[in-house]
């Protein structure tokens, strides 16, 4: 069973350890070399830009890592379709049909009787981490198989995930359902059973796609729950504050150690009851984020909302990084470290944004070219 480590000098050593070659032959299966770093990426501790020059420092060519680089591409491209859309609507046309807003509670529960999706489901809820392919299992079953509307599912696999990243995890669920696709994704049991290296006949899935199109919900997914997550926030504490220092600002989504290294300021890790109580996590999400910071020297914790932190200590000179969940804080914002700091308009689909970003990768670094 993978963990997931909080140290730098880890995190690093599994970042120095991926093999893109591999990766790319072998990553739609459960026990795939896959890079176990997007927990690392979410919480903004290492990017993808970073993940990508990593790779070109030990010679790699675009040709022999393009298949991961388009991947980190994706997690990108969703996160400019943030900065400019609505994510918690549907995307370009509604989901249809939608027969409820809740979700299956065979899902919920890992008992779907299919078993690649509920061992998966199973070690989802003890790990915090599902296989990208499980991921698309899933969300086929609830929104396509269910006809249950996307964001309640969505939901509930943010409050679980320690990769959860909103923008990555509700446009793969828009574009499972179709709201934001021209087609949906159906996952049949002849493609789990493979990829998940679990054998099984004769299920509800055991049939070619044209028939899953038009089936009738399966009685076993029936049954609906509506997921409501809490968060439980540490108990707010004073903290020190010299307002005569720059205040760095970290949170949920930035918690980069090596930003603005050496430089002396105030290092304040901003948790808002607000922001929690739309978005929740688990308590396991929120232990391995509060693990992660400890590689930030001299990080104080503010459990509170960012006006009430100015109100409080009247910090002087803010720094933060840019993010569609920091659109109210003030101050000086800072640029993330995106693969190319380019492309910043909206792409209707990411193979338009790669068809540009692989332009861009060319020209960047010619030792990609290949």
């Amino acid at each position: 069973m993978i963990d997931f480590p909080a140290s730098l000098d880890q995190i690093l050593q599994r970042l120095d350890e991926v093999n893109p070659r591999a990766y790319g032959s072998t990553r739609n299966y459960t026990d795939g070399a896959v890079t176990y770093l997007s927990p690392y990426i979410s919480r903004g501790v290492i990017s993808t830009r970073q993940v990508l020059l990593h790779l070109v420092s030990k010679n790699y060519t675009l040709g022999h890592m393009e298949v991961l680089v388009k991947e980190l591409a994706w997690r990108d491209y969703f996160q400019r379709v943030g900065q400019l859309k609505n994510l918690d609507e549907d995307l370009k046309q509604r989901q249809h049909p939608v027969e409820n807003y809740g979700l299956p509670r065979a899902i919920a529960e890992g008992k779907t009787g299919i078993n690649g999706i509920d061992e998966a489901i199973q070690d989802f809820l003890r790990t915090g981490y599902m296989h990208n392919h499980c991921r698309m299992y899933v969300a086929s079953l609830a929104c396509n198989m269910g006809r249950s509307h996307w964001k309640n599912p969505a939901q509930w696999m943010y409050y679980h995930l320690l990769d959860g990243d909103w923008a990555s995890n509700v446009c793969s669920w828009h574009w499972v359902a179709g709201s934001n696709s021209s087609k949906k994704y159906y996952a049949n049991q002849e493609n789990i059973s493979k990829f998940t290296h679990s054998p099984q006949k004769n299920t509800y899935l055991d049939k070619p796609v044209e028939y899953l199109q038009s089936a009738a919900i399966p009685e076993i997914l029936k049954e609906v729950t509506h997921f409501e997550g809490k968060t439980e926030l540490p108990t707010p504490s004073n903290i020190h504050l010299d307002p005569t220092k720059p205040t760095l600002l970290y949170n949920y989504y930035n918690l980069d150690p090596k930003w603005h290294a050496g430089t002396t300021a105030n290092r304040i890790l901003l948790l808002e009851p607000s922001f929690f109580q739309k978005y929740p996590i688990s308590k396991h999400c929120l232990q391995f984020a509060l693990a992660l910071g400890n590689n930030i020297p001299d990080l104080q914790l503010f459990v509170g909302e960012f006006d009430a932190l100015l109100q409080l200590y009247k910090p002087g000179k803010i720094i933060f990084k840019e993010h569609p969940f920091n659109t109210h804080y003030r101050g000086q914002e800072e640029s993330r470290a995106w693969i190319s700091d380019k492309l910043t308009t909206y792409y209707p689909s990411f193979f338009a944004y790669w068809k540009e970003l692989h332009k861009e990768l060319l020209k960047e670094n010619s030792r990609m070219a290949g």
